[in-house]
Protein backbone atom coordinates (compact mmCIF):
# COMPACT_ATOMS: atom_id res chain seq x y z
CA UNK A 1 0.00 0.00 0.00
CA UNK A 2 1.40 3.15 -0.75
CA UNK A 3 2.25 5.60 2.21
CA UNK A 4 0.33 9.02 2.75
CA UNK A 5 0.67 9.49 6.49
CA UNK A 6 2.83 8.80 9.40
CA UNK A 7 0.40 6.16 10.70
CA UNK A 8 0.98 4.15 7.26
CA UNK A 9 4.45 3.48 8.73
CA UNK A 10 5.53 0.50 10.82
CA UNK A 11 7.45 3.02 13.36
CA UNK A 12 7.52 0.35 16.09
CA UNK A 13 9.97 -1.40 13.59
CA UNK A 14 11.33 1.12 11.33
CA UNK A 15 15.15 0.80 10.88
CA UNK A 16 16.55 3.14 8.57
CA UNK A 17 18.90 2.52 5.56
CA UNK A 18 21.17 5.00 5.95
CA UNK A 19 22.22 7.06 9.79
CA UNK A 20 23.50 10.26 9.17
CA UNK A 21 24.40 13.78 10.77
CA UNK A 22 23.16 17.30 9.71
CA UNK A 23 25.71 20.33 11.56
CA UNK A 24 24.53 23.60 11.88
CA UNK A 25 27.34 26.16 12.57
CA UNK A 26 26.40 29.68 14.49
CA UNK A 27 28.01 32.64 14.95
CA UNK A 28 28.37 36.43 14.89
CA UNK A 29 24.57 36.21 14.88
CA UNK A 30 24.84 34.18 10.82
CA UNK A 31 24.48 30.33 10.32
CA UNK A 32 26.41 28.82 7.98
CA UNK A 33 25.17 26.53 5.52
CA UNK A 34 25.89 24.48 2.02
CA UNK A 35 24.90 24.99 -1.18
CA UNK A 36 25.02 20.80 -1.86
CA UNK A 37 26.38 20.35 -5.38
CA UNK A 38 26.27 16.64 -5.44
CA UNK A 39 24.28 13.53 -4.44
CA UNK A 40 21.22 13.20 -1.52
CA UNK A 41 19.70 16.70 -1.70
CA UNK A 42 21.96 18.13 -4.48
CA UNK A 43 20.46 21.20 -5.48
CA UNK A 44 18.87 22.35 -2.08
CA UNK A 45 20.68 24.55 0.92
CA UNK A 46 21.60 22.72 3.86
CA UNK A 47 23.67 22.00 7.10
CA UNK A 48 26.58 19.98 5.94
CA UNK A 49 26.95 16.38 7.39
CA UNK A 50 25.97 13.00 5.41
CA UNK A 51 26.26 9.43 5.79
CA UNK A 52 28.06 8.03 9.07
CA UNK A 53 30.13 5.46 8.51
CA UNK A 54 30.66 1.40 9.94
CA UNK A 55 31.98 1.84 13.32
CA UNK A 56 32.01 5.55 13.64
CA UNK A 57 29.72 7.60 15.94
CA UNK A 58 27.38 10.35 14.81
CA UNK A 59 29.26 13.05 16.39
CA UNK A 60 32.66 11.86 14.58
CA UNK A 61 30.58 11.31 11.80
CA UNK A 62 29.33 15.59 11.99
CA UNK A 63 33.14 16.38 12.42
CA UNK A 64 34.22 14.47 9.44
CA UNK A 65 31.83 15.85 6.88
CA UNK A 66 32.22 19.40 8.10
CA UNK A 67 35.74 18.87 6.95
CA UNK A 68 35.01 17.09 3.69
CA UNK A 69 32.67 18.96 3.04
CA UNK A 70 34.07 22.86 3.68
CA UNK A 71 37.40 21.89 5.16
CA UNK A 72 36.54 23.09 8.45
CA UNK A 73 36.92 21.39 11.97
CA UNK A 74 34.02 21.69 14.45
CA UNK A 75 34.82 21.58 18.04
CA UNK A 76 32.28 21.30 20.88
CA UNK A 77 29.10 20.22 18.76
CA UNK A 78 25.55 19.92 20.84
CA UNK A 79 23.21 17.10 20.59
CA UNK A 80 20.34 19.18 19.16
CA UNK A 81 17.59 16.61 18.35
CA UNK A 82 16.99 13.21 15.66
CA UNK A 83 14.87 12.77 12.81
CA UNK A 84 13.95 9.75 10.97
CA UNK A 85 12.62 9.98 7.29
CA UNK A 86 10.56 7.93 5.51
CA UNK A 87 10.44 8.34 2.16
CA UNK A 88 7.14 6.67 -0.27
CA UNK A 89 10.03 5.18 -2.43
CA UNK A 90 11.08 3.13 0.85
CA UNK A 91 14.47 5.14 1.18
CA UNK A 92 14.48 5.94 5.18
CA UNK A 93 16.87 8.68 6.92
CA UNK A 94 17.76 8.31 10.44
CA UNK A 95 19.75 12.18 11.35
CA UNK A 96 21.18 13.29 14.33
CA UNK A 97 21.36 17.22 14.38
CA UNK A 98 24.10 18.99 16.14
CA UNK A 99 24.91 22.99 16.17
CA UNK A 100 28.33 24.41 17.22
CA UNK A 101 29.58 27.50 17.36
CA UNK A 102 33.86 26.64 17.28
CA UNK A 103 35.55 25.99 14.34
CA UNK A 104 39.30 25.89 12.99
CA UNK A 105 39.30 26.92 9.33
CA UNK A 106 37.92 29.13 6.58
CA UNK A 107 34.76 27.67 5.14
CA UNK A 108 36.43 26.42 1.76
CA UNK A 109 34.38 25.15 -1.12
CA UNK A 110 35.04 21.67 -2.44
CA UNK A 111 33.57 18.97 -4.78
CA UNK A 112 30.35 18.56 -2.96
CA UNK A 113 29.42 21.70 -1.03
CA UNK A 114 29.95 25.50 -1.33
CA UNK A 115 29.62 27.24 2.12
CA UNK A 116 26.66 30.44 2.58
CA UNK A 117 26.77 32.07 5.36
CA UNK A 118 23.24 33.80 6.06
CA UNK A 119 22.01 36.24 9.32
CA UNK A 120 19.55 34.00 11.22
CA UNK A 121 17.00 36.25 10.01
CA UNK A 122 17.38 35.73 6.72
CA UNK A 123 17.32 31.73 6.59
CA UNK A 124 16.49 30.46 3.09
CA UNK A 125 13.67 28.20 3.84
CA UNK A 126 12.74 28.43 0.40
CA UNK A 127 15.59 26.53 -1.17
CA UNK A 128 15.79 23.88 1.47
CA UNK A 129 14.40 20.84 2.67
CA UNK A 130 10.22 21.54 3.52
CA UNK A 131 10.98 19.99 7.15
CA UNK A 132 13.35 22.48 7.94
CA UNK A 133 11.42 25.81 8.88
CA UNK A 134 9.46 23.71 11.16
CA UNK A 135 12.66 22.25 13.59
CA UNK A 136 15.43 24.99 12.62
CA UNK A 137 14.17 27.51 14.84
CA UNK A 138 13.69 25.35 17.70
CA UNK A 139 17.21 24.42 17.51
CA UNK A 140 18.22 28.28 17.10
CA UNK A 141 16.32 28.57 20.16
CA UNK A 142 18.38 26.10 21.83
CA UNK A 143 15.77 23.64 22.58
CA UNK A 144 15.80 19.40 21.77
CA UNK A 145 13.47 18.09 19.11
CA UNK A 146 12.46 14.88 17.51
CA UNK A 147 11.01 14.42 14.21
CA UNK A 148 8.93 12.14 12.01
CA UNK A 149 8.74 13.23 8.82
CA UNK A 150 7.48 11.47 5.55
CA UNK A 151 8.26 12.58 2.11
CA UNK A 152 7.36 11.77 -1.60
CA UNK A 153 10.89 13.08 -3.35
CA UNK A 154 11.27 16.08 -1.72
CA UNK A 155 7.67 17.22 -0.75
CA UNK A 156 6.54 16.31 2.46
CA UNK A 157 3.12 14.36 3.35
CA UNK A 158 3.14 14.32 6.84
CA UNK A 159 5.00 14.50 10.28
CA UNK A 160 5.26 14.97 13.99
CA UNK A 161 7.63 16.65 15.77
CA UNK A 162 7.66 16.92 19.87
CA UNK A 163 10.57 18.29 22.37
CA UNK A 164 12.91 15.87 23.49
CA UNK A 165 14.76 16.07 26.81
Amino acid sequence: PALKRLADVDWHNWQAKDPATLVFVIRDEKILLIDKKTGFGKGKVNGPGGKVEPGESPADCAVRECYEELRIRVANLRYCGQHRFQFVDGYSLLVWVYSSTEFEGVPTETAEAKPLWFPLDSIPYERMWQDDCLWLPLLLRGERFQGRWLFDGDRMLDYELLPAS
